[in-house]
């Protein structure tokens, strides 16, 4: 895949702003607003000018004129260029065909959950599940009051998508709590004894000392040693 001459996503909603129509700074945002965007996409008033001089910069987008209205600052009303549709259409078919690594937070935390005491791991899974239902809740109940509108499904693809994926979460961590509970979890007896060694008073340096000179016993250093 080719690297993007601008890659902030807000780039592409701004090329999609402009495909449609010119506008001003100010309408780009109020339409991206007024769809919802900023759920999927970052959005704020200072990145969205920072984002729309890249785009000039390399040629994508243009000035189509500039307008006043009384004692108003004037306004610049920017337009795509053919440049720009060619990037926005080729971002896109990149978007939606290429899977990519992505790195979020709960997998990062999911990868150190031994830093935690497994009762302390079960216990926060719990309170995110909780979290996750109720944020599941309030976006079923804004689908279904979206479902009110002559609202085609083809406009709330991403809201449905974003459900998807919290379903799948909600599922995974619940079952992932269910399972420390449970000490059904490969790998909890290991856990359980490095953080009953730590409520003794060692620390990561001293277990594994001990556990190289069989200080804890031949069933501990078969459990913890490496």
């Amino acid at each position: 895949m080719a690297k993007r001459a601008v890659s902030n996503p807000l780039a592409l909603a701004v090329l999609a702003c402009l495909w449609e129509k010119p506008m001003y700074p100010y309408e780009m945002t109020t339409t991206m607003r007024e769809r919802g965007k900023e759920d999927s996409i970052r959005l704020n008033f200072g990145s969205l000018y920072a984002v729309i001089k890249s785009l000039e910069k390399h040629g994508f987008i243009q000035v189509a004129q500039t307008e006043r209205e009384g004692n108003r600052p004037e306004r610049v009303v920017y337009e795509i260029t053919e440049a720009g549709r060619t990037e926005a259409d080729e971002w896109m078919r990149e978007l939606i065909a290429f899977p990519v690594k992505e790195y979020p937070a709960i997998e990062t935390g999911l990868s150190l959950l031994p830093l935690l005491a497994p009762q302390v791991a079960a216990d926060l899974l719990e309170r995110r599940r909780d979290l996750l239902d109720a944020d599941l809740a309030e976006r079923r109940r804004s689908h279904e009051q979206a479902l009110a509108y002559p609202l085609p499904e083809l406009f709330m693809i991403e809201s449905s998508y974003r459900v998807a994926i919290m379903e799948a979460e909600r599922a995974f961590v619940a079952d992932l709590a269910a399972r420390i509970r449970d000490r059904s979890l490969g790998g909890i007896d290991w856990w359980e004894r490095l953080w009953e060694l730590f409520g003794q008073g060692y620390d990561m340096a001293e277990i594994r000392e001990g556990i190289a000179a069989g200080d804890f016993g031949q069933e501990v250093t078969e459990l913890l040693g490496t």
